[in-house]
């Protein structure tokens, strides 16, 4: 039975969209949480199961072509996450999963594929896959720290005006403008793995902060080591 007073952490279709370890930003907002004392209850969400409504996070990763194409297809198809972002839920959505929150994406062929429509952004094929360390300079409105991560996608994503940058890129290619994922409302978007939450501790306390309110303070010398360790690496190239 689930806790009324818990966190609700609902990880959207593993079985299709999970590469690149991006389940860890489950385990990292997980592990936030508890830290400060806040109960959390996590529900894996198969393709073939109805997603709930009455999360506070979901989180949906990337993965390939086919996968991507059929996670679009049955969230369109089922509507519950829909509702629960209707209701003021949060999200983060990486990669192949930021693509298809979008209104339109490039299928296997670089077909348009019809979105989810959370997100007023449109993707499809760039000519070369972006593949390496990416980092970048968040929207000063959300007060984060600079972004970390990896990128391997063909995508070339546009931001439409109910859309805001997410950030701006130092180094790699993100959606292919200079600009890196987008934000609207409490939807965050982003072609970061690392997985994301890890690199970017910040971002995860964020999503938080969205759905419990003010957060106490962490000791995080263990990611800002991770952080700065690939920050270094990277902005010195």
């Amino acid at each position: 039975m689930q806790s009324e007073s818990a966190l609700r952490l609902v990880w959207i279709y593993p079985d299709l969209l999970s590469t690149y370890g991006d389940q860890g930003n489950v385990l990292v907002l997980e592990q936030r949480a508890r830290a400060r004392g806040i109960p959390v209850e996590t529900l894996h969400v198969r393709s073939a199961d109805p997603v709930p409504e009455n999360g506070d996070i979901y989180l949906i990763g990337g993965g390939e072509d086919r996968p991507q194409i059929l996670g679009a297809e049955r969230l369109r198809r089922d509507g519950g996450l829909q509702r629960a972002i209707d209701r003021g839920a949060a999200m983060l959505a990486v990669c192949a999963g930021y693509q298809l929150m979008g209104t339109v994406f490039g299928g296997e062929e670089g077909q348009p594929v019809p979105g989810v429509g959370l997100l007023d952004i449109s993707s499809g094929r760039g000519r070369h896959r972006a593949v390496g360390e990416l980092a970048a300079e968040v929207d000063p409105e959300l007060g984060l720290p600079t972004l970390t991560g990896f990128e391997n996608h063909m995508g070339v994503t546009k931001l439409g005006p109910g859309v805001k940058p997410l950030s701006r890129t130092l180094v790699g290619t993100g959606n292919g403008d200079g600009t890196e994922g987008c934000y609207a409302g409490r939807i965050v978007g982003t072609y970061l793995h690392g997985p994301a939450l890890a690199r970017n501790p910040a971002l995860a306390d964020l999503l938080l902060h969205w759905v419990v309110g003010d957060l106490a303070p962490m000791d995080d010398t263990w990611y800002e080591h991770l952080r700065n360790e690939r920050l270094g690496t990277v902005l010195s190239r």
